[in-house]
């Protein structure tokens, strides 16, 4: 016990206490004398004090124990998650959350994030560094992410939907996938992509009505401020239209903490929880948000070593899953407010208020340590389900 406890990586423990400390600031800045928000960072300190016990706990644990048994995992998040379609609650227009009481509550489409890793990892580490085939490999993997997309986005919740997309490009970026299905595969998403975006601006009323008949007119405030700025509402622009003006008006050292004049003043909503970065930007001015970006290079980067150094094939598909999920959360998080992408409701890792979020990122970076302590051992072929096991080859005679 004492051998793995001096694996633990030092760098990647002082990185996750300094992110707590800047979270539970700036959660206190912007939330206290606040009666309804008043004892936040309180409530942001528990939470730190659970995640820790996640990380600890699935530091300990062996990795490739969970791989083994990711197909039962994944089973039962898929059921969980339509469980959410008839009990969930809602929330700021997504119905993704299951309350336990007046004082927990469980965002299942988070923790899928974690388990849509385990379960591709389990996959892609029985392929043996053998060339995916498409129609074998691929198409059955995107169908195995597709299906969360598909739930999650009924229950109007598309930016967790989307880090399932994210997580399958970067695994199978990784799980030797042949360049040519690669690069149709780019081709194929950046021309959609590319496709949607105009659709979407040269038939914007068309496509408005579209979605107020099937029910998701909130999309139109989500995108109409990143595309068609001149013809958004305003109250689809003030939430990005008042975290620019916030985070320039933070200059190069900020206005001083808790004195940002826009987030003090409830200019923008949600400082707290999905707009913290527009809190740090205003208030610690740019150089503390490129330290707050540093310490998110400086932790993705380790973690990056870790599965450079991991002698077994599980260990590098899990971590950069969990590379692939934090970054899309940072990137989309601040180009949010940037203009570089639509709201979506995104969390800050590691900053932003909120339980859940923090569990799954804290259980994830615990899982990056377990590869950092058993990735180094010999590496065993598991015995696992029918579903994703290798055929086994033919004996001679």
């Amino acid at each position: 016990m004492l051998q793995k406890i001096k694996k633990i990586d030092g760098v990647i423990l002082v990185i996750l206490v300094l992110l707590m400390v800047v979270s539970i600031f700036s959660i206190y800045s912007v939330t206290h004398g606040r009666d309804r928000l008043d004892g936040s960072h309180i409530k942001m300190i528990k939470f730190y004090i659970v995640g820790f016990i996640a990380f600890i706990g699935l530091t300990f644990v062996d990795y490739r124990l969970l791989v083994k048994y990711a197909l039962y995992v994944y089973i039962t998040g898929i059921g969980i998650l339509i469980l959410v379609s008839f009990v969930g609650t809602e929330q700021n227009g997504a119905q993704g959350w299951i309350k336990f009481g007046n004082s927990f509550s469980l965002q299942p489409a988070e923790l899928f994030k974690l388990i849509l890793i385990l379960f591709l990892a389990a996959v892609l580490v029985r392929k043996n560094k053998n060339k995916l085939l498409f129609w074998r490999d691929v198409v059955p993997l995107g169908l195995f992410s597709l299906m969360p997309f598909v739930i999650v986005i009924s229950q109007n919740d598309l930016g967790n939907a989307l880090s399932y997309i994210v997580i399958l490009i970067g695994l199978l970026w990784i799980g030797n996938i042949k360049f040519t299905h690669a690069l149709i595969g780019l081709l194929v998403i950046g021309g959609s992509a590319a496709a949607g975006i105009m659709s979407y601006i040269h038939y914007h009323d068309e496509i408005k009505d579209f979605l107020v008949d099937i029910k998701r007119s909130h999309w139109i405030e989500r995108f109409d401020p990143w595309l068609v700025p001149d013809k958004a509402t305003a109250k689809a622009i003030y939430h990005t239209k008042n975290a620019k003006m916030a985070i320039a008006s933070g200059g190069m050292s900020g206005e001083g903490y808790m004195t940002g004049s826009s987030v003090q003043t409830d200019r923008v909503p949600y400082t707290y929880s999905d707009s913290i970065f527009v809190q740090i930007a205003e208030e610690y001015g740019f150089v503390g948000s490129a330290l707050v970006l540093l310490l998110y290079f400086i932790l993705i980067h380790r973690m990056i070593l870790i599965a450079l150094e991991c002698k077994d094939r599980g260990g590098p598909f899990l971590i950069v899953g969990v590379v692939a999920m934090l970054l899309y959360q940072i990137f989309e998080n601040i180009g949010a407010f940037l203009g570089l992408m639509p709201l979506t409701g995104i969390t800050l890792p590691f900053i932003s208020f909120g339980g859940t979020s923090l569990l799954i990122n804290m259980a994830s970076i615990g899982l990056v340590m377990s590869v950092r302590l058993h990735g180094q051992d010999v590496e065993e072929d598991l015995p696992s389900p029918a579903l994703y096991s290798s055929p086994a080859p033919a004996k001679r005679s």
